[in-house]
């Protein structure tokens, strides 16, 4: 007597297409979530354009100079007179970059005055923010 099977084993098979809209979801999800996540410390001035600019992290002492020559540290109005006691206040200070954030219109020498007061408190590097060309 011969028995005759009811049913047939089906071959599964892996559907692509739903993990494919999964994953591009979660790209598109990342990648908006990241541009919220950008913080600047610094005011909005018309900075110069250098071709060879590196991209520097993330800093956490900003130092905006506007064209009218009114400085700001961290987004506080500071004057270049106390300048020196708004950066003694910050902890670790002389571990951390200043991010120079100079309108194109500032004068030189506001801006020397200003790099000159934070190595007197013992800050060592600062770094310059260009426009890319």
């Amino acid at each position: 007597m011969q028995f005759k099977r009811g049913r047939e084993l089906k071959r599964t098979r892996v559907e692509i297409i739903p993990m494919i809209d999964t994953v591009f979801f979660l790209l598109v999800f990342f990648m908006l979530s990241s541009l919220s996540l950008t913080h600047l410390n610094g005011l909005r001035v018309d900075l110069p354009t250098g071709k060879n600019a590196p991209s520097q992290p993330r800093a956490s002492l900003t130092l905006s100079v506007q064209k009218s020559g009114t400085m700001s540290l961290n987004n506080r109005v500071v004057t270049l007179q106390n300048l020196s006691q708004n950066l003694k206040r910050i902890p670790n200070v002389k571990s951390q970059t200043l991010t120079i954030n100079a309108d194109k219109n500032v004068s030189y020498g506001t801006v020397m005055r200003a790099i000159d007061t934070a190595r007197q408190v013992g800050i060592a590097r600062t770094n310059f923010v260009v426009e890319p060309q």
